[in-house]
């Protein structure tokens, strides 16, 4: 396993992270446990959740995740072994149960969440504290154009970094990053950061993979110069990389068969797209996941890779991508598919 520093901390993170979405929802505690076993045995020290897990979310299983998390940490003993993150909800009027429905990120939002966080997780502390979404409105979640609102009432990034400053302050939180955010927001950040003596974003987790790059058109070069890498998420489109739903098969149990509304990867574009990687996968006698997931770890820009699985199979098999280094000849020929589908599923 390969390890990677985050931002410009002290912490040296496994490049492959394993994200924790599916615990509370398509997967028991009991296998949630299995997951993370394994992972740590594998070398895996980076655990990605966040309050709002598991997905999709509803009232009803509002939590567990971090919960199920917070009993693994409890029963092995594992805390100090682990790198920790979570992250803090932005607005949203699709979680009415979450703090009243007035959900933003502002003090009051953003310490009650921190606190029931840490409470579910068992810890004085997380490593890694992330704002899930921003306060204000942009273009993320799928959204490529901009529209500005007519009338912005966002609570000001400064103002969400100065609640954040203090969290660090009492050491609740040891380093802070952003998730669906764009190059303006990620550089905001930084400038705030530095004129205010504010704490600096050590990451920003995005969606990344070979059906969505965006993240290389404005982002790339801000993660390397300002040494604020992506952990990238959906990094094999909700498991479409894999080839399993290509001529519209639908395995039982599998992610986008339960929940259609999440399938923003099926597309005409993008069901080319990824047909013709699985070919160049299977022409080269590679898995198409594990070349889907190598892809993504071997950028230069990717702190960590976030592997999600459902089953110990899947998890061993995206575990076993962090061994295979890609050839030139396959790089190339990844690079012509994406010429002729660019992005087919932001």
């Amino acid at each position: 396993m390969q390890y990677r520093r985050l931002g410009n901390s002290n912490l040296e993170v496994s490049a492959l992270c394993l994200g924790t979405m599916t615990f509370g929802e398509q997967n028991s505690e009991a296998e949630a446990f299995a997951q993370l076993d394994r992972a740590v045995a594998a070398g895996v020290n980076f655990i990605d959740t966040a309050e709002m897990y598991p997905v999709p979310p509803r009232a009803e299983t509002y939590g567990q995740t971090e919960t199920m998390i917070g009993n693994w940490l409890a029963a092995r003993g594992q805390r100090e072994r682990v790198i920790l993150a979570t992250k803090v909800a932005g607005p949203g009027d699709w979680l009415p149960y979450l703090r009243g429905g007035a959900n933003r990120l502002d003090r009051p939002n953003i310490e009650a969440a921190l606190e029931a966080s840490l409470r579910r997780l068992q810890t004085d502390y997380v490593d890694l504290y992330q704002l899930h979404w921003p306060d204000r409105e942009t273009n993320f979640f799928g959204r490529l154009g901009y529209t500005p609102p007519a009338q912005d009432h966002s609570v000001p990034l400064a103002e969400t970094l100065g609640v954040l400053a203090d969290l660090v302050q009492a050491g609740k939180v040891r380093h802070i990053g952003l998730s669906n955010e764009t190059p303006w927001g990620t550089m905001h950040a930084l400038a705030l950061a530095a004129r205010d003596g504010l704490p600096r974003v050590q990451s920003i987790q995005n969606p990344y993979s070979l059906l969505n790059r965006t993240f290389e058109i404005g982002l790339a070069e801000i993660a390397l110069r300002e040494q604020c890498g992506l952990l990238a998420y959906s990094p094999l489109g909700f498991g479409v990389l894999s080839g399993k739903y290509l001529d519209g098969a639908r395995p039982a149990g599998a992610r986008l068969t339960r929940y259609q509304r999440f399938d923003r990867y099926s597309n005409p574009q993008a069901e080319q797209a990824t047909a013709a990687y699985v070919e160049i996968a299977r022409r080269h006698a590679l898995d198409p996941a594990q070349m889907a997931l190598a892809f993504v770890t071997s950028r230069h820009f990717v702190t960590a890779n976030i592997i999600g699985a459902t089953s110990l199979a899947q998890l061993e098999q995206n575990l076993a991508s962090s061994e295979l280094v890609l050839s030139a000849e396959v790089l190339a020929e990844i690079e012509a598919v994406h010429q002729t589908q660019p992005n087919p599923s932001p």
